[in-house]
């Protein structure tokens, strides 16, 4: 696909691996791969032997400057997202590359602010948000009610736990809220227990929460409603996070040993799986819907970063700050997605609201 050279942060973890992977597949030849231990990145440079693998500490203002040197697109994967913020982009901005980030959310994305240079930015090219806040424009548009339910049973790595235990305040969503009518109404939702949404492989435990990404897409659509609920297997991480978040902030980190711990007993007596599923119910006939399944949600984030990457070298996202799910063609994604060998199943019932082509600049 190009020759220019993609800079891969925390590309020896599960979601740098696959992006990097991905890449390479799609035609990219020139990689170089970072982290603070290149020594795990041998089985990635025994696979795909043209890659360049590269010493790199975010706490290293010359490594992570000489990392990004040369580079025409900074993707990073590296995590936790909290303690990256905008570092890094700052870093590929002095380098005049472009820029990805699989995670940043809104707290990236203010401290960087709204302007890029001539170059791009796009945070939150993950599944969870990215995906989440994407494929359900596919099937909802103005006026309708949109129920999403997101969750499984899965391992959980510590920086993905330590960015769920730090995932709190407006910047993130807000607990047993819903969209309506152009606002969010607070405290309008209740849990929801023993519940089998459609592609949930078995009841779980579906939990209200509307986080900033649907607020937004509810607003881009002109929704009238929206209600989100993550779905638990079993009561272990719930009853974990409520534990940590009652605790005092200064003793929060001692939780991601424990919430790790809670993700994997959930699979003592399953095989892994998530499920993406977005609904509009509809009085008559069979409702407009989307479910997509994976098993592994960390290297399906990968999938998305590297697709994100790649919109970026074809201009197809202009120069500025972006979202994800603001900045992405949802048909294009889906499309790709449903190639893919990570995703079990996408299916899309009704008619689609969005179609190749109507990409937002």
């Amino acid at each position: 696909m190009t020759d220019r050279l993609i800079a891969v942060l925390g590309g020896y973890g599960e979601v740098g691996a696959t992006a990097v992977r991905r890449l390479s597949e799609h035609g990219c030849t020139r990689i170089r791969v970072g982290g603070r231990n290149p020594s795990r990145g041998g089985t990635l440079h025994d696979d795909l032997p043209g890659i360049e693998l590269s010493y790199v500490d975010i706490d290293e203002t010359e490594s992570l400057e000489e990392f990004c040197t040369g580079a025409h697109l900074v993707l990073n994967c590296a995590g936790p997202s909290y303690r990256i913020l905008d570092t890094v982009a700052k870093a590929a901005s002095a380098a005049g590359a472009h820029y990805v980030d699989v995670a940043g959310d809104v707290p990236a994305f203010r401290a960087l602010g709204s302007t890029f240079g001539d170059r791009v930015a796009v945070f939150s090219a993950g599944l969870m948000p990215g995906l989440t806040g994407l494929l359900p424009r596919l099937i909802a548009g103005p006026g309708d009610r949109l129920d999403i339910h997101v969750g499984g049973a899965v391992g959980m790595t510590p920086a993905s736990a330590a960015d769920i235990l730090l995932a709190q305040g407006p910047d993130f969503g807000e607990s047993l809220a819903l969209w309506r009518g152009g606002a969010v109404v607070p405290r309008s939702l209740a849990p929801l227990r023993s519940v089998q949404p459609a592609g949930f492989p078995e009841p779980v435990d579906a939990m209200p929460f509307l986080p900033t990404e649907s607020t937004r897409m509810a607003a881009d659509l002109s929704l009238d409603e929206l209600r989100f609920y993550t779905a638990y297997a079993s009561e272990a991480i719930p009853t974990t996070l409520a534990m940590a978040w009652a605790d005092d902030p200064e003793f929060r980190d001692d939780y991601i040993e424990l919430l790790t711990q809670a993700a994997k007993s959930d699979l003592r007596e399953r095989d892994p799986y998530y499920v993406l599923t977005a609904l509009v119910p509809t009085a008559t006939g069979a409702p407009p819907s989307l479910t997509l399944r994976t098993c592994d949600p960390y290297q399906l984030s990968g999938v998305v970063a590297a697709l994100t990457a790649e919109a970026v070298l074809q201009e197809k996202i202009s120069p500025g700050v972006h979202f994800a799910d603001s900045a992405l063609e949802p048909a294009d994604i889906a499309e790709a997605l449903q190639r893919d060998p990570l995703v079990q199943s996408l299916s899309i019932q009704g008619p689609p609201r969005r179609t190749i082509g109507e990409h937002r600049r």
